[in-house]
């Protein structure tokens, strides 16, 4: 039975290249873009190593027209897009937020532009739970109000989350799942593929694994005086698998053509851990002790955000199923991977 065709933008990224992974091990044939302006052509490889298949990929930035058509015309046939390929550090779209606009919001309205030319009407969007901005409730569902972003980051989840709304609501042929994620950690068991921050990581759990690893003299805190019973920041740490497997299941739903023309899902475990807690289960899960300091706040921190996962177990049928410890384990055993590569 041929495999159905699905493009996956942004696919040698870190949630990318799970989520390539884990279509083709459920049957589907996933088709990367990457330009790799925030990865690494090494990531092929260790997806090939896992599959024992090459998977198609265009090095191309799928804000480019002219390229996408390009792409979009050798391969035929393409069922639907997994959109991940945009900028993410908080911080860096507060220095940078023209770049950011230009490439998150760009790249969508692009995409949109030529996929009806092709026939391709499903489409799974990446979004993140920065759209809640500062909730005024635990945990946030999906009708937790959406708030002015702390940052132009989350300002262009937003946006780009209106643009397909929009879209839909002009045309019948856009059908489109909206996943908003937590913060996805871990890596594949088989430690050939994981999180490649280039240069200092702007998430956690890199950082704590490279400060495990000696290559950090110290893990910095940013603020332990939030309204969380230990002071710091409180987040939903889903494992990078369980989140591929998400991407998976929404695709599905979108060829079975099961719900609204616009869903909006939130991702995560449904609950919240905080950055001291993090920090005490991956000693836990190695045994390997972190030297950690407390500094300040960062600008556009949110002090506690969590799931309520109950429309994606009841109507995706998704669970994450690996616990905080498990997907930390994961995540040491591929720096220490990364380490022996060296």
């Amino acid at each position: 039975m041929e495999r159905v065709k699905i493009v996956v933008t942004g696919g040698a990224g870190f949630i990318g290249s799970h989520a390539v992974v884990e279509l083709y091990e459920a049957g589907y044939q996933p088709i990367i873009i990457d330009d790799f302006s925030n990865s690494k052509e090494s990531v092929l490889r260790g997806i090939q190593d896992i599959l024992g298949v090459e998977i198609p990929s265009h090095n191309i930035d799928c804000g480019d027209e002219s390229a996408l058509r390009e792409v979009f015309s050798k391969e035929k046939d393409i069922q639907g897009i997994i959109h991940f390929a945009a900028f993410k550090a908080v911080g860096e779209s507060l220095q940078k937020p023209l770049a950011y606009y230009q490439n998150n919001v760009g790249s969508l309205m692009t995409l949109l532009k030529v996929m009806p030319d092709f026939g391709i009407e499903n489409f799974v969007f990446s979004s993140s739970c920065t759209v809640y901005g500062i909730p005024d409730q635990l945990p946030v569902t999906e009708q937790t109000p959406t708030k002015p972003a702390t940052s132009p980051y989350g300002n262009t989840k937003k946006m780009c989350e209106d643009i397909l709304t929009d879209v839909a609501k002009a045309t019948t042929s856009l059908h489109t799942i909206l996943l908003r994620y937590f913060n996805p950690i871990g890596a594949h068991p088989s430690a050939k593929i994981g999180e490649l921050p280039l240069g200092v990581p702007q998430n956690l759990v890199p950082f704590i694994t490279q400060t495990a690893a000696g290559m950090r003299e110290k893990l910095t805190i940013y603020g332990d005086t939030y309204d969380t019973p230990d002071g710091t920041n409180i987040r939903d740490y889903i494992y990078v698998v369980d989140l591929a497997k998400a991407h998976v299941v929404a695709v599905q739903r979108l060829l079975d053509r099961k719900g609204e023309a616009v869903e909006t899902f939130n991702v995560g475990t449904g609950r919240g851990n905080s950055v001291l807690e993090v920090v005490h289960a991956f000693e836990k899960a190695t045994g390997v002790k972190l030297n950690y300091t407390i500094g300040p706040p960062r600008t556009g921190d949110v002090p506690a955000i969590y799931a309520d996962v109950t429309k994606a177990t009841n109507e995706l049928g998704f669970k994450t199923t690996s616990s905080l410890e498990e997907a930390l384990a994961s995540a040491w055993k591929w720096q220490q991977t990364l380490a022996n590569s060296q």
